[in-house]
């Protein structure tokens, strides 16, 4: 398949002409290429760094068809790399999937017995079983581990840490010797200390940052992905928590504040990509909709942009439009950086070559 497509490519804006022969780009001419479109915003394929393929909505498993559906749901909204952190069924089916985005997966969740959401992650009962998980999980994942770091503990009545600094440590230099990179879930304050001293990668949402913890992630460059249209859900977590007054009282003071925790973040310099916690609670296809919720905590719309195209596909190790790379690449009729609600209508969705015309979402792919 030989295709020609022109047009301004971000980030730099340059306009130029671009060519897709056997999957890949080129930036030289491709005898007997079909024009697609001459003009428009071309973007390298977006990035959900954050979401959960096989979970349903509302909670619970997906079978196969289910996990798919979802897929397609990302593809359509033009991401084409997602991270998965963390499901409960073995995706790999996926990968034999041309038409479906590439999948950089976590494993499954790491947790303690009643400190995590019930049947999705691995409760262990010894925290001294962590390194030996962490480690397995590491070698079944694609370079990544999720822990659970913090969650409620109903005999405390508030979010606390999970496990003890010492066994932390342990376990994240077991999962940097198989080569993984390891991330965590953290609502509260309590419990990032600990994972920041033994060399966390990354801090999922990171609502209970403070200037100590900022300054730290800046220095030793550890990721920051805030999920922030899931953190908008915290108002509804506290409402449904009446026995447990003192967590709903320190939910709602997080997500209060949150778009001000991850302005300073940003501000400090801590590396911060977008991710939308889809699966669950929140429904797949919506990276628009956190995208634009990064300039609410003061991104510009460029660097947002960024943090979920081709920021976030380095940060991940993989390539963006550059010549011999995969074509996986999204096509806007207008500057998205001008109007980022644009990024919710791709014109075109190019995925391993193939072009899906989400004008007419009824068309298949060519």
């Amino acid at each position: 398949m030989r295709l020609h497509f022109r047009g301004a490519v971000l980030p730099t804006g340059e306009f130029v002409d671009l060519w897709v022969h056997d999957g890949v780009i080129s930036f030289e001419p491709v005898a007997d290429a079909e024009t697609i479109h001459a003009s428009g915003w071309i973007v390298p394929g977006l990035v959900d760094a954050h979401c959960h393929v096989g979970i349903k909505y509302g909670g619970g498993h997906e079978d196969s068809a289910g996990a798919i559906a979802q897929a397609e749901v990302e593809r359509d909204a033009g991401v084409l790399l997602l991270r998965d952190a963390g499901s409960p069924i073995d995706t790999r089916f996926a990968d034999d999937r041309p038409d479906l985005p590439r999948i950089v997966r976590a494993g499954r969740h790491i947790a303690r017995p009643k400190r995590y959401i019930r049947e999705l992650g691995i409760d262990l009962d010894d925290e001294r079983d962590l390194p030996a998980i962490v480690a397995e999980q590491a070698r079944r994942g694609d370079g990544w581990v999720k822990i659970v770091g913090d969650w409620i503990d109903r005999a405390v009545g508030d979010l606390c840490p999970l496990w003890s600094d010492a066994v932390l440590k342990e376990a994240i230099d077991a999962a940097h010797r198989e080569g993984a990179r390891v991330t965590a879930h953290v609502f509260g304050e309590d419990a990032l200390p600990g994972l920041l001293n033994a060399g966390i990668d990354c801090i999922e949402h990171g609502t209970g940052l403070t200037d100590d913890t900022i300054d730290f992630m800046a220095r030793h460059r550890v990721a920051l992905v805030p999920t922030l249209i899931n953190i908008d859900t915290f108002p509804e977590i506290a409402a449904g928590a009446g026995r447990f007054p003192v967590y709903a009282a320190h939910m709602r003071d997080l997500h209060a504040r949150s778009r001000d925790t991850i302005g300073k973040a940003h501000e400090a310099g801590v590396p911060i990509y977008t991710g939308t916690d889809a699966g669950g609670s929140i429904t797949h296809g919506r990276i628009a909709d956190e995208i634009i919720a990064l300039t609410g905590a003061g991104f510009t719309p460029h660097d947002a942009l960024g943090a979920s195209s081709w920021n976030a596909r380095t940060w991940l190790n993989h390539p963006s439009i550059e010549p011999g790379a995969p074509a996986d690449f999204v096509v806007y009729q207008e500057d998205p950086r001008e109007n980022l609600a644009a990024l919710a209508t791709p014109s075109w969705v190019v995925l391993r070559g193939h072009v899906y015309d989400r004008r007419d979402p009824v068309t298949a792919y060519r």
